[in-house]
This record gives C-alpha cells, structure tokens and sequence, in this order.
C-alpha cells in the first residue's frame, strides 16, 4: 500500500517535471544558456585573441597583475615560514580592464547585429507587395471565367 503511494508520488513529481520541462520558457531558457555559453567563448576569444595583444602593443606590453603592496614580508615564525601580506592592487586593476574589453567587446558585436538586423528589416520592408484585388477585378475574373466555360 506505501510503496503504492510512493510510486504515484514519484511519478506525479516527474509528470509535474515534464510538463514544467517542457513549457516554452524552460526550453528557451536552456537554449540561452548553451547559446550564452557559446557566445561568452567567442568574446573571449575576440578579448584574448585580437583586443589584448593590440592594448599591449599600445600600452608597451604594461601588465598590471603583477603590481602589489607588501605589507609584510614572509617570515619565520616559531619555526614555520608565514606567507608575505600583500593586496594585490594591479590584479584588481588587470581584472577590471578585463571587464571593461569584455563589456565595450560585447557592446560593439550588438551594434554589430542590431545594425545588421536593421538593414535586413528595410530590404524586407522595400520588397514590393501585390496590390490587393478590387471586388471589380474580381468580378471581371469570373466574367471572363463563364465566358471561356460558354466557349468550349
């Protein structure tokens, strides 16, 4: 009798599952996420491959990673080497950069395709529609039809 219950339980929460699964949000919503995850490879590609190697040529190959405050040296301490103290501003600095190509890189492949949309949007809008049939036309259309019956 449980074990009963527990099955119509279990199936109840992977039907309820499925119809969740299965609504159009939910579908979307995955196909953002492996669509976003594609896209976040491609700008980091365009960051990492093309933006950075030309800020480096600009720049005189400036990396700020390694630039740092220490506030203690390592020492030893009853016996046991402490690690330096040290807040490492320049990777703060590297990291925001980094950001901030990313979001410009991200921004310019938007304009990109917003434009592109655009222009694709004004082609289809010249493209020239048939005028529509008169309630005349149409009546001369099934004149002539009789007539070419009546004919033959």
């Amino acid at each position: 009798m449980a074990l009963k219950r527990i099955e119509r339980q279990v199936s109840g929460f992977f039907s309820e599952f499925w119809r969740f699964a299965v609504k159009g949000n939910a579908v979307q919503l995955a196909f953002a996420v492996v669509i976003g995850g594609a896209f976040g490879a491609v700008v980091n590609a365009i960051v990492t491959d093309l933006v950075t190697p030309l800020i480096s040529l600009l720049t005189g190959n400036v990396n700020f990673s390694g630039w740092e405050y220490v506030i203690r040296e390592a020492t030893v301490i009853n016996g046991t080497e402490a690690e330096p103290l040290v807040i490492a501003y320049g990777h703060f600095l590297q990291v925001t950069l980094n950001f901030l190509i990313v979001g410009l890189s991200i921004f310019l492949i938007y304009k990109l395709l917003a434009g592109a949309s655009t222009r694709f949007q004004e082609r289809e809008a010249e493209k020239p529609t048939e005028p529509p049939v008169s309630n005349e036309e149409k009546l001369l259309t099934e004149i002539r039809d009789i007539l070419r019956g009546q004919g033959s």
